[in-house]
Formats: structure tokens, C-alpha cells, sequence
């Protein structure tokens, strides 16, 4: 019996790694379609039966007798090709049986051929319903013992028969139930695997989608825009990167009249599609306050009000807005939770000290408080995200506040893009190609 065993595990081990190869390939789900629907059951057939005659190859003799895991082709040509599947896969490993010869091959191929057909009803909503382990289990080893209840019908003498039954009822249906759940349980792993990978795919091709949308939602700077506004008034330069396909940073930028410009940059928390979501609803909330409010706070606060309503998700922005007075050079402005901007003034840097507000989107009714700079002639005000300063390396070193300061004052008479142009090369140096953690986001308006 320990012979039995051992033999028909090895013959099992080999028939579940070729299977394995061919499940986890495109051999079979390029026939799946409907209009293939009979060459996919006959190629299912075929690769039962071939298992079946690789199990006669390897099988043992006893009185006559081959013991193989015959039977796990046609279940499994039952299981996955119907009726057409299995009646081939027990024709072919069936007939392959009989030219072997000894007392067991007519009931052999019986057996195996109605096998094929059995599982094939047993199992005909299988496409649609994947089975258990124990259930497939059972069926397995219900067919076996079908197998040897017609050696005992069939093969004469009857006492050599049920010597035969006796000797290898056990391993032969303990393994090839078993066999047949293995196979079951590997073609349920690979039939979820493979949905995995669809509904990723398609997951990347709307995220593909939505990168693209995103980025249309954030103007850009071109000859035309943000137009006469800014001709010999002042030059401004953007950069994003999200972290994710899609992420929560913001910026924008446009007139508020002939006068005034307005420009911001925000931090929604979170990241990837919800992120996204909000930072759409949170940049067209806040353009619409700043251009039909006139006062400056209570279009803040209002945006802020606006933002509450229906925030389920409990999430927050962060944001840095200022309105450019073209004449004055004055910038009146309102920090929201956000990081302190630098001024690059005469060739020194540092940080703009201010009085700091609530995030946004975090309570009702919140007061915000507007602060004032005056610009000079070639200032350049530098604003950004945590992420340039979080940004880290691999031994979890932040860039900081620091290094970002060194950076800018290192930076001779630097036009917009000059300057976000250094920042993004510093930060490259710093973190060597480390996985970014955050949304990258930094915007520059240099006066002229």
C-alpha cells in the first residue's frame, strides 16, 4: 500500500505543476469566448485525457491491474469542458488504457468515460459558482469508489477482483479525491488571479483617465495665460507630482479683475481617488467663492462652510491663498493650516512670519485672518506642499525646512522655473530614487 501511495502522489505532483502552467497561461482563456465554445471543450478533453495517459505511463501494476490517477483528467475535462470534455478526455486516456491490456482494462475505460460525463453534469454551473473543497472532495471520491464498484461488477473471477479492490481501495480513492480537490482548489486561485488582474487593469486604465482629467482641471502657464495681467507685471511657474496616479495637491491661478491676481496652493489629506475627488471640489469651491465674493475673508469662510456641508469622509485641506494687488505690489493673503512660504528677497531667503487659520473643511463658521506683504521688485514668493519638505530618503531622513531654505538661497537671481527647477533637483539628489511618499506640488511668482 505504501507503494501505491507513493507512486500515485509523485504521478499527482507532476500532473498539478503541468497544470498549474497551462491554468496560469492564456492556452485555455483564449477559447473561453462564446463563439469557441466547443473548441474550448474539446481542448479541455485533450488536456485531460493527455493527463490520463501520462497517469497509465506511470501507474503501478498489481494482479492485472494499473493504479493510476487516471480519473483526475476526465473530472477535471468534466469540470471545466462539459459534457464533450469529458467524454474526450475518457475516450482518449480511456483507450490509451485498454491498449495496456490486463483484466481491469474494460472496466477501466467504462469507468473512465463515465467519469468524464458524471462530473460534467455534477458540475455543469461550475463557470458561474465555484465549488468547495470538501464538496469537490466528496464527488471525487464518490467517483473512485463508482470505478471500483464496476471492477467488482465486471472483472472475473470475482475473488480476484475484490482482491484487487482490497488492496488499493484506500490510496486509490484517498489520492485521486485528493487529487481532484487540489486540482479544483488550483483552478479556483487561478480563475480569482486572473479576475484580480482584470478589474486591475481596468482600475489602471481609469486611473490613466483620471490622471488626465485631474491635470486638465489645473491651468497651466502659456503665452496666452494668465494673460495681460501679468505682461511686465510678474512671471509664475508651477510644478506637481502626485505620489499615487491621482492625488490630493492643488494649485491655481487667475484674475480677479484687471487689478488683482489671485493665486493659491492646497493640501488635500489623504491620498489617491478620494483625495482626488475632494481637491476637484475644493478648487472649484474656492475659485468660485474668491471670484464672486468680494471680501477676501468671507469668501475664505464661505468656501470653508461650503467645503463642510455633506464631508462625510471627514477630510480637511490645507491651503495657502493670496490676492497680488498689480499696482501696489501689496499681496493680501490667508494661510489655512499650511506650511510658511519663503520670500526671496535680495538675494536672502526666509520664511514669511504670519498669522496662521484653521484648515479648511475641518469645522463651520471658522474665522480666517488676513495677512499683508509688500513685494519688491524681483521677489520671488516660493509656496509649496509637506511634500517637499516630508520628502524622505532611504534612511528616512526628511529633506526639511532647512535644506529647502539652503536650497533657495543657494539659487543666483533665479527666474520662476529657475528656482523650482533647483528646489526639484535638490530633492532628487536627497532622496536617490526613494519611493515618494507624498504629492509633490510647489508654485513661484517672481515680480517683474
Amino acid at each position: 500500500m505504501e507503494l501505491f501511495f507513493t507512486n500515485l502522489i509523485g504521478t499527482l505532483a507532476v500532473i498539478l505543476v503541468v497544470a498549474g502552467f497551462i491554468g496560469g497561461s492564456n492556452i485555455l482563456p483564449k477559447f473561453m469566448s462564446a463563439h469557441r465554445e466547443y473548441q474550448y471543450s474539446i481542448l479541455a478533453g485533450v488536456i485531460g485525457g493527455l493527463f490520463g495517459v501520462y497517469a497509465n505511463m506511470t501507474g503501478v501494476e498489481f494482479n492485472g491491474a494499473i493504479i493510476t490517477v487516471r480519473d483526475i483528467g476526465p473530472m477535471l475535462s468534466g469540470y471545466i469542458g462539459g459534457p464533450l470534455g469529458g467524454l474526450i478526455a475518457g475516450l482518449i486516456c480511456g483507450l490509451h488504457r485498454l491498449m495496456l491490456g490486463g483484466i481491469t482494462a474494460n472496466a477501466c475505460i467504462i469507468a473512465t468515460c463515465c467519469i468524464g460525463l458524471m462530473c460534467s453534469f455534477i458540475f455543469r454551473d461550475a463557470n458561474t459558482h465555484l465549488i468547495k473543497p470538501s464538496y469537490a472532495m466528496l464527488v471525487g471520491a464518490l467517483m473512485e469508489v463508482f470505478h471500483l464498484s464496476l471492477v467488482l461488477i465486471m472483472v472475473k473471477p470475482f475473488e480476484t477482483a475484490m482482491d484487487i479492490v482490497n488492496q488499493i481501495a484506500v490510496p486509490f480513492v484517498l489520492v485521486n479525491a485528493l487529487g481532484f480537490t487540489l486540482m479544483i482548489l488550483l483552478l479556483n486561485y487561478l480563475q480569482k488571479q486572473r479576475k484580480i488582474s482584470r478589474d486591475q487593469a481596468r482600475i489602471d486604465s481609469e486611473l490613466e483617465i483620471a490622471t488626465v482629467i485631474q491635470k486638465s482641471l489645473l491651468p497651466l502657464v502659456t503665452e496666452s495665460y494668465p494673460g495681460e495681467i501679468a505682461k511686465g507685471h510678474f512671471e509664475i511657474e508651477t510644478y506637481i507630482k502626485a505620489a499615487k496616479k491621482v492625488g490630493g495637491d492643488f494649485y491655481d491661478f487667475f484674475p480677479l479683475d484687471e487689478n488683482r491676481f489671485a493665486f493659491l496652493i492646497a493640501d488635500v489629506s489623504g491620498k489617491g481617488v478620494p483625495a482626488a475627488l475632494f481637491m476637484a471640489n475644493a478648487k472649484m469651491t474656492l475659485q468660485n467663492c474668491l471670484r464672486d465674493i468680494p471680501d477676501f475673508t468671507t469668501a475664505i469662510q464661505t468656501a470653508n462652510n461650503n467645503l463642510c456641508v455633506n464631508n462625510a469622509a471627514e477630510m480637511f485641506v490645507t491651503a495657502w491663498i493670496g490676492i497680488l494687488d498689480i499696482n501696489t505690489r501689496k499681496v493680501t493673503f490667508i494661510c489655512a493650516g499650511h506650511n510658511p512660504p519663503l520670500l526671496l528677497h535680495k538675494k536672502n531667503a526666509e520664511y514669511i512670519k504670519m498669522k496662521n487659520s484653521f484648515i479648511l473643511a475641518g469645522m463651520e463658521n471658522m474665522r480666517y485672518h488676513a495677512n499683508e506683504i509688500e513685494l519688491q521688485k524681483g521677489d520671488i514668493l516660493y509656496l509649496y506642499t509637506d511634500g517637499v519638505s516630508e520628502a524622505t530618503n532611504s534612511a528616512e531622513e526628511l529633506y526639511g525646512e532647512e535644506r529647502l531654505l539652503n536650497c533657495i538661497n543657494s539659487v543666483k537671481n533665479p527666474s520662476a522655473k529657475e528656482l523650482i527647477d533647483s528646489v526639484n533637483a535638490s530633492l532628487d539628489n536627497f532622496v536617490k530614487g526613494y519611493e515618494q511618499a507624498d504629492d509633490i506640488t510647489m508654485l513661484a511668482i517672481k515680480i517683474l
